[in-house]
C-alpha cells in the first residue's frame, strides 16, 4: 500500500458540487406509474446478490454483471437467498462485461476497494448519459474516482449495512437482521431517481433510506471505520481488549478526534451525539467489536488499508492535523501487505 496511491485521482474532483438540473434529470425514473427501472449489478455475491435479488423480488428488471463461472451458475440455478425475512429464488439474468449491449438506468457497484479499477472497467459499458451509479463500498475515497470517470451527476452516495455470505453452493445466506441501504444525491437534492429507487426498495424487505445528507453520513461512517479499523488492526485486538489496557481508551478516543477533525475540515463535522456514542464505545471494556479489516488480516487476506487509513493519512496531512497515529497504523498495514505479497505470513 502506497500512501500516494490514487492521490491525484482523489484530488481530481471534490465531493458534491453537482449541478441541480443534471442531478434532477428524470429520464426513466419518473413515468407516473411507479418505478420499474433496468438495473445492472456488478457481482452476485453476498451484497450485490442480496440487494439485486430483493429488487428482482420487488418486480425490477435486474441483470448481474459477473465472471463466466458465476454467470453459468446463475443461468442454470438462478439467484437464491436464505433469510429470516423470507427465502427467495428466481431465474436471473447474467452477463459478462463484453455482453453488455445498452446502458442501464441504475448500476449497483459492489466490490472491494482494491478491485475498484477493474470494477469501473467492468461497469463502463452499462453507464450511459442518464445512468445512475450507486456504489456500496467502505470508505469515501472511491467517490472522487467515480466522479472523475463518470461525472458527479451520475454518481450517488451509498451505504449498506448487511451481514451475509455466499455459500459454496451459490446460496446467499443472510446472517442477521441487518438489511439496510442508504443513498442520496451528492448535492443533497431529493431527485426523481432517488425517490424512485426508495420506492423500488420499499416493495421488498430491504430497509431503504433516501437522504438529503448522504455525504455527511458517509463521512460519519469513515470516521468510525478508520478509527476502529486502525486501532483493532494495529493492536490485533477487539475494542474491549484495547480498552482494558492502561492507555487503550485514550488512544482510541485521540484517534477518533483526529478523524473527526479531518471530516470537519472537509465540511462534514460529526455531531456531538455521534462523538459521544463512540467515546462510550471506546471506553467499553466488555466490547467484542472488531473491524472486518482485522478479520481479513487474521485470515491472511487482502485488505482495504489504503482506501481507509491511507486516505485519512493523506487528508490529515492536507489539513495540517496531527497524523501520528495515522502514520503508525498505515505503516503497519503496509508492512502486512508487503509480507503477504512475499508469502511470509
Amino acid at each position: 500500500m502506497n500512501v500516494s496511491t490514487c492521490a491525484s485521482a482523489m484530488r481530481a474532483c471534490s465531493y458534491g458540487h453537482v449541478k441541480p438540473a443534471e442531478a434532477a434529470a428524470s429520464g426513466p425514473w419518473d413515468n407516473g406509474r411507479g418505478p420499474r427501472v433496468r438495473v445492472m449489478c456488478l457481482g452476485a455475491g453476498a451484497i450485490g446478490g442480496y440487494f439485486g435479488g430483493r429488487l428482482i423480488e420487488g418486480g425490477q428488471d435486474v441483470t448481474f454483471i459477473v465472471r463466466e463461472g458465476r454467470r453459468k451458475t446463475l443461468l442454470e440455478e438462478g439467484i437464491r437467498i436464505r433469510s429470516t425475512f423470507g427465502d427467495f429464488s428466481s431465474k436471473a439474468k447474467a452477463v459478462t462485461t463484453d455482453e453488455i449491449r445498452e446502458p442501464a438506468d441504475l448500476v449497483i457497484l459492489t466490490c472491494k476497494a482494491y478491485d475498484l479499477d477493474s470494477a469501473i472497467d467492468a461497469i463502463s459499458p452499462a453507464v450511459g448519459p442518464q445512468t445512475a451509479v450507486l456504489p456500496l463500498l467502505n470508505g469515501i475515497a472511491h467517490m472522487a474516482v467515480l466522479n472523475a470517470r463518470f461525472g458527479e451527476e451520475r454518481v450517488l452516495g451509498g451505504l449498506a449495512k448487511i451481514a451475509a455470505t455466499l455459500s459454496a453452493d451459490g446460496v446467499i445466506q443472510h446472517l442477521n437482521d441487518w438489511r439496510y441501504i442508504t443513498f442520496g444525491e451528492q448535492n443533497g437534492l431529493m431527485s426523481d431517481r432517488v425517490v424512485a429507487l426508495k420506492q423500488a426498495f420499499d416493495r421488498t424487505s430491504v430497509v431503504a433510506k433516501a437522504v438529503p445528507d448522504i455525504m455527511q453520513e458517509m463521512w460519519n461512517k469513515v470516521v468510525h471505520l478508520a478509527t476502529v479499523a486502525g486501532m483493532t488492526t494495529l493492536m490485533r485486538a477487539s475494542v474491549g481488549e484495547i480498552a482494558r489496557t492502561a492507555e487503550g481508551s485514550s488512544l482510541m478516543i485521540r484517534f477518533l478526534h483526529a478523524n473527526a477533525a479531518i471530516a470537519g475540515q472537509e465540511g462534514y463535522a460529526p455531531s456531538d451525539a455521534f462523538l459521544d456514542e463512540y467515546r462510550k464505545l471506546f471506553a467499553d471494556r466488555s466490547s467484542g467489536y472488531t473491524a472486518s479489516m482485522l478479520r481479513d488480516i487474521e485470515r491472511h487476506g487482502p485488505i482495504e488499508g489504503d482506501h481507509i487509513i491511507g486516505f485519512m493519512l493523506r487528508k490529515a496531512r492536507e489539513h495540517g492535523i496531527d497524523d501520528t497515529i495515522h502514520r503508525i497504523a498505515c505503516t503497519h498495514l503496509e508492512a502486512y501487505e508487503a509480507r503477504r505479497e512475499a508469502g511470509r505470513l
